[in-house]
């Protein structure tokens, strides 16, 4: 299993679209943790999520352990078939997100240009570009 690290940038959450059920998370290049890039992660078919606004250590996603599932379940009704679509945000924190399995991207920021988001516009676009899914 591939999980997606992210450690020591600051991330937040930028968007839910409820009509859509999907919901971004974002890390812009900063002069405080020495970024260049801008990383975006994005999960499709929300049906259950637990966020923190901002995640000042960075990101560590991850399908959740058994006894991680196993306590989420009893304590927010989680069905047993959703195990597998149960995504931890930090290494040891209670962040989580019900979805399907979340992708991301990365592109390094002075190259984007106008574009706003990743997720804008055609991919892949026409400057050096990474990608990929969790899991």
């Amino acid at each position: 299993m591939t999980d997606f690290i992210r450690e020591g940038r600051l991330f937040r959450v930028t968007a839910f679209l409820p009509s859509h059920r999907q919901l971004f998370l974002a890390s812009e290049a900063t002069l405080v943790d020495g970024t260049t890039t801008k990383v975006e992660v994005s999960f499709g078919h929300v049906e259950l999520m637990f966020l923190k606004p901002f995640y000042r250590n960075g990101l560590h996603i991850r399908r959740a352990s058994a006894d991680e599932f196993g306590v989420l379940s009893e304590r927010h009704g989680i069905p047993a078939e959703d195990a597998a679509y149960t995504w931890m945000l930090e290494r040891d924190g209670d962040s989580f997100v019900v979805a399907s399995i979340p992708n991301w991207r990365e592109a390094e920021y002075e190259l984007m240009g106008e574009r706003e988001s990743l997720y804008d516009g055609p991919w892949p676009p026409e400057f050096p570009a990474e990608s990929g899914n969790v899991g």
